[in-house]
């Protein structure tokens, strides 16, 4: 299949007409994610977001369709009261961002041109801004003070949740010039945002936090082959959407392609989040959560060094709440 824009959006339009002449609970479909971007594809594969807006109960939260190897359709599906506030949506920091900026592909009945409408509106306000960031910053504040007065041994829980403060540390620095960072180029697009604010040094911060200081030369195609063995040694009873099969070239290719590119620490935030994921669900004896565990070691992210990294979290959240204030001051937002 001959992979171009045109194709991907046809496909996913036929795809849509048969599930909202099957399903009469469908009230609108929206498209978003990396598909409205220039830049769709990394490593030849992609994703294509779609959420489908129900007046029913919502038959399950996700689900994905492989269209080939490399591409897949990724379908949210909420129910249509989680947008009866629209105005509160503004300020929601996934939801607001998401709306303001996806691309209606079916609302017969113009529900989602109302919501639309009304989340953009003042949506650049700068106390909205503000706000959508400091949920995230209060967030990985609330998730290290949890690690702060527990002092939990670590396992793929704890680096799981480690790795959730860290992802909204970043988005409190990232929703500040636009909407929050996407799993695979999560490291890039932050290296962006930082630079805009004046605040390069909070990217190294961020490589720092994963570990980045300790590869030691550990070469990222090693870590690849680790992180393929744990995907697919996941039960297939056990296994989440977020790790269907038809997601696995997804990540591999993107993996592959930001090593070639020149960019191998730019590799550690989406396969350290999605090889985390995984061995939260292997066996203890599970070979592949052993590679797990030693690598994650190495990093740093576990047994004697995960102490070291919630300190450093610490010290990492004062930053970017520094860098929060000071653009309040600056965009009269205190």
């Amino acid at each position: 299949m001959r992979i171009t824009r045109e194709v991907l959006l046809k496909n996913t339009r036929d795809i849509i007409s048969q599930r909202t002449r099957a399903d009469r609970s469908l009230l609108s479909v929206y498209l978003c994610g990396s598909m409205l971007e220039d830049e769709y594809l990394l490593g030849g594969a992609a994703d294509i977001d779609l959420v489908f807006i129900h007046t029913d109960l919502v038959p399950s939260p996700r689900e994905v369709i492989g269209l080939t190897d490399e591409i897949h359709l990724d379908i949210a599906h909420h129910n249509h009261r989680d947008y009866r506030q629209p105005r509160n949506l503004r300020v929601h920091p996934w939801l607001g961002p998401t709306m303001k900026d996806c691309k209606v592909m079916y609302d017969p009945q113009h529900f989602l041109d109302f919501t639309q409408a009304s989340v953009r509106g003042q949506f650049e306000r700068s106390d909205h801004v503000m706000e959508r960031s400091r949920l995230q910053a209060d967030h990985a504040r609330q998730i290290w003070l949890e690690f702060h007065t527990t002092h939990p041994q670590s396992g793929p829980k704890e680096v799981a949740k480690y790795l959730r403060a860290v992802e909204h540390a970043a988005n409190a620095v990232a929703s500040l010039s636009g909407p929050p960072l996407t799993e695979r180029r999560f490291l890039t697009r932050f290296a962006e945002r930082a630079a805009a604010l004046g605040r390069p040094g909070l990217h190294a911060g961020l490589i720092g936090l994963l570990g980045g200081a300790n590869t030691e030369g550990q070469g990222s195609r090693e870590w690849i082959s680790a992180w393929r063995a744990a995907y697919d040694a996941v039960p297939v009873d056990l296994r989440p959407v977020r790790l269907h099969q038809s997601r696995r070239l997804y990540y591999q290719n993107a993996f592959q392609s930001l090593v070639e590119s020149g960019q191998p620490l730019s590799v550690l935030w989406p396969l350290l989040y999605s090889w985390t994921q995984s061995a939260l669900l292997l066996p203890e004896d599970d070979p592949a959560l052993q590679l797990w565990n030693d690598t994650l070691t190495r990093l740093g992210l576990l047994g004697a060094g995960f102490d070291e990294r919630v300190a450093a979290l610490d010290a990492y959240l004062d930053m970017v709440e520094e860098t929060l204030d000071q653009w309040a001051r600056d965009n009269g937002a205190e």
